[in-house]
């Protein structure tokens, strides 16, 4: 065996061959001692760059890489996007990735003669409020807010939507309202687009009496800022109503409206005679409302009844944005006039004509609708779960279709990556809704009504609560159930709309139904 066989000489040479490089390298190249101190450095700050070089490369890939894969396609289906959530349910053989199944297009309205027939123009334009003051927005048959639909349960609506001149394309959502699929009017979902010079019809039947809106659901964040909105009133069947009048909100240009006018608005009502004030948040934020003059009950929350409504005299309420609330104001006898105050300045003067109000005092607490009114038997079996859902907000930084920022996430995913909640038809179904976004949330679920259980670890003591439009504080947590008895591909989203426009939406699928229509496409879709 030669030397440089020998394992111990290889090892000897090696280390002699290393300290020769290293003397190499630390000798100065003819100056001596003095010089090999410059030589070090500049070694030293030639690796450091190199190391920078690549780390900067590794980071501008990886960025690179995030942002073109946050990039949206031109064309993309609900179905296709995101992951599927079985909720702890069966899950079925291909999973939510699938083409065939029950289209949506088919879940229509039924036939027959309306007895609620309505045709509804939208235009982009410039108008004027109640109040005298101009917008440029958008509006419906010349006004913002739309025409107020009036029917009664066991009506069949008809609703023909003509597109004049909003460029944009628009769909016509019905808030709150236990619609067929086809009709929930949500483009590249359950349509496409009305484009200029189009018309889509819309039919449904009203079954439950309440407080309800219609608004764009194209471009929402934008088309209904703009104007595209108005009130649908559903009322019980048989005897005469007592009287009403509603109060939609909306700050148009950052002036805060009540039925499109600022300031004070007045509705004469006879002293002693209550009236049913059916306020509806139409903004993207809470609304905090209260009554000086007199005391007053919350009858309603998001079209449902509470069970005895107490009277409240030194406690405001918070209406959830897409929210709405029916209160029950009394003019005091004497000819006195009721304030309820809508907040930055606006308000509603319920009393004879002519009639003095209290000026408006901010409330120091708020209705707690989770013990409010008193327990009743409710219709959905809370004593077991078909599923079993979390739902948990957060934000965090990243790219959204290539855009950076700091973006809403639900379940830490950003858009489109966000869950697709999986139901059959009958299930019963808990959801736990969590914030640790930093911002209020409304959660807003299409085509069903859910029934509040707990806050915070905190059962449901009051009135059930049933809701389709819950804020969602910072640090809070929700648990809700709702049965799923509404097949289709619905939206479940934040309805502060600019929020939603920046990812935060989720949906829930019925097993074997799909959807034909894609945001963007031919259609320009664009839900939110």
């Amino acid at each position: 065996m030669t030397a440089l066989d020998d394992p111990a000489e290889r090892s000897t040479s090696s280390a002699g061959a290393d300290e020769a490089a290293q003397a190499t390298v630390a000798a100065p190249p003819s100056g001596g001692a003095e010089a090999a101190g410059p030589v070090r450095r500049r070694w030293v700050r030639q690796a450091l760059r190199w190391g920078a070089i690549a780390l900067s490369l590794v980071l501008v890939g990886t960025l690179g890489y995030l942002w073109y894969a946050s990039r949206l396609p031109s064309s993309y289906s609900v179905m296709s996007m995101g992951y599927a959530d079985y909720g702890g349910g069966a899950v079925p053989v291909g999973g939510h990735h699938h083409d065939g199944g029950v289209s949506v297009a088919t879940l229509t309205g039924p036939s027959g003669t309306p007895a609620v027939a309505v045709s509804l123009t939208a235009r982009k334009q410039s108008f004027t409020l109640a109040s005298g003051e101009s917008v440029a927005g958008y509006t419906l048959n010349g006004s913002s807010p739309g025409p107020e639909i009036r029917a009664t349960v066991g009506d069949l609506v008809q609703v023909d939507l003509v597109n004049e001149s909003v460029p944009d394309g628009v769909a016509l959502h019905w808030h709150g309202v236990r619609v067929p699929n086809a009709e929930d009017g949500v483009a590249g979902v359950t349509q496409d687009a009305v484009p200029v010079g189009g018309r889509h019809t819309y039919r449904f039947r009203v079954e439950e009496a309440g407080t309800y809106w219609y608004h764009s659901h194209q471009v929402s964040h934008e088309q209904v800022k703009g104007g595209l909105f108005g009130a649908l009133v559903v009322l019980p069947p048989g005897a005469a109503s007592p009287a009403d009048v509603v109060a939609q909100v909306h700050t148009f240009d950052g002036r805060r409206t009540v039925q499109g006018a600022t300031g004070e608005r007045r509705s004469t009502a006879p002293t002693g005679v209550a009236t049913r004030v059916r306020v509806v948040n139409t903004d993207s934020g809470p609304l905090r409302v209260s009554v000086a003059g007199a005391p007053y009950r919350v009858l309603a929350v998001d079209g449902h009844d509470l069970h005895e409504p107490g009277l409240v005299s030194d406690r405001g309420l918070s209406v959830a944005a897409g929210g709405r609330a029916d209160l029950e104001v009394t003019p005091p006898a004497g000819g006195g006039a009721v304030r309820v105050d809508l907040g930055a300045g606006s308000s509603l003067v319920l009393g004879p004509e002519g009639a003095a109000a209290p000026a408006a005092a901010a409330p120091t607490a708020l209705v707690d609708l989770l013990s409010y009114g008193t327990p009743a038997p409710v219709s959905l079996d809370t004593s077991h779960f078909d599923r079993d859902f979390a739902l948990t907000i957060d934000r965090w930084p990243g790219f959204v279709d290539g855009r950076p920022g700091l973006f809403w996430t639900m379940n830490g995913h950003l858009y489109p990556d966000v869950p697709m909640f999986m139901v059959r038809e009958g299930d019963i179904v808990r959801m736990t809704i969590k914030n640790d976004s930093g911002e209020v949330h409304p959660m807003h679920l299409h085509g069903h009504v859910a029934l509040v259980l707990s806050r915070d670890g905190v059962a449901s003591t009051g009135s059930p609560w049933w809701t389709d439009s819950l804020d969602v504080d910072e640090g809070e947590t929700y648990v809700i159930a709702f049965r799923a008895d509404n097949p289709g591909i619905w939206m479940d989203h934040c309805h502060n709309l600019p929020h939603a426009a920046d990812g935060m939406v989720a949906h829930l699928a019925y097993e074997g139904y799909t959807t034909p229509y894609v945001i963007g496409g031919n259609a320009d879709n664009e839900p939110e």
